[in-house]
């Protein structure tokens, strides 16, 4: 079987058309076709219905689907474990919604100057929930908030940013101490059910402070904007920017000390892409040390 009629399957079942697949692989409708048909001469059995200018994939179309994603990405770990050259293949790397808007513009610049021919698919998802794709393999690697639990030995961790906690209120609350903010003000609580929650929760307890929590969100965009319209006030990580415009926020130094929100990638020791991890992480730490200013 020929990989790249696989593959050229595949992308016609993705897209929904021989039309679309030509397009995307720059071939004609007909060659397309052929291929298709070549694919179901060989496997004996029907793998496409038409009707019209779409296309579906018969129960034999659809299971060919499932293992040939495997076995391209497979193909393309072999190939990536045995070349010598420029680092060419493609990585699936998961990030949180914060590192998605403020960190991955940066880090994918930087990787594709370096290495054109690396390609980087972008999974967006919260952090409990990357790490478990990290673990299963849906993903070859995560950057989420640091766990509040110890890693298994199998996998691997690097920082690549710290974010210190702080008190946003409005900017009519400049002149105020954070913790009276907190006691007094109704507040808006950064979810229980994220990682980086817990640090909130933590420092609370710590401080003595019993918050009149009004709403629970696990959006640090959304919490910022109901700060600015007036709803409380919040305890959050400075996330790297940007923050949603034309806000009027202040943020308040905490007086105790606080553990920041870490954000780093995560992967396994073990991935068949273990070699484009690294020059992945070493191209993302590059490129935050330039934009902060930090020399190597």
């Amino acid at each position: 079987m020929d990989t790249e009629f696989l593959r050229t399957f595949v992308i016609v079942v993705e897209g929904g058309s021989i039309a679309e697949a030509a397009r995307r692989l720059e071939l004609t409708p007909a060659s397309v076709a052929l291929r298709m048909r070549t694919l179901e001469k060989e496997f004996g059995t029907r793998l496409l219905v038409r009707s019209g200018r779409t296309v579906t994939p018969t129960e034999a179309g659809r299971a060919l689907t499932e293992l040939g994603r495997g076995l391209l990405r497979d193909v393309e770990n072999v190939k990536s474990a045995l070349t010598t050259e420029t680092p060419t293949g493609e990585l699936r790397i998961g990030a949180v919604q914060t590192a998605i808007t403020g960190m991955m513009p940066k880090i994918l610049t930087t990787v594709q100057e370096a290495y054109p021919r690396l390609e980087i698919h972008i999974v967006p998802g919260q952090s409990a929930e990357l790490h478990s794709k990290v673990l299963s393999g849906e993903v070859d690697g995560a950057i989420l908030t640091e766990p509040y639990f110890a890693l298994p030995k199998a996998c691997g961790w690097a920082v690549l940013r710290e974010e210190p906690m702080q008190v946003i209120a409005p900017s009519s609350m400049a002149s105020l101490d954070a913790h009276s903010v907190l006691a007094s003000e109704p507040f808006i609580r950064y979810g229980h059910g994220v990682w980086g929650g817990r640090l909130v929760e933590n420092y609370l307890a710590g401080a003595g402070i019993r918050p009149r929590e009004r709403f629970v969100l696990s959006t640090l965009d959304a919490i910022a904007v109901m700060v600015d319209r007036g709803l409380g006030v919040s305890l959050v990580p400075d996330w790297s920017p940007p923050w949603p415009e034309g806000l009027s926020l202040t943020k308040l130094p905490l007086p105790l000390p606080a553990e920041p929100r870490r954000i780093g990638l995560l992967w396994m020791k073990g991935s068949a892409r273990i070699r484009l991890l690294r020059v992945f992480l070493e191209q993302a730490a590059a490129s935050l040390r330039q934009s902060s200013g930090i020399a190597a």
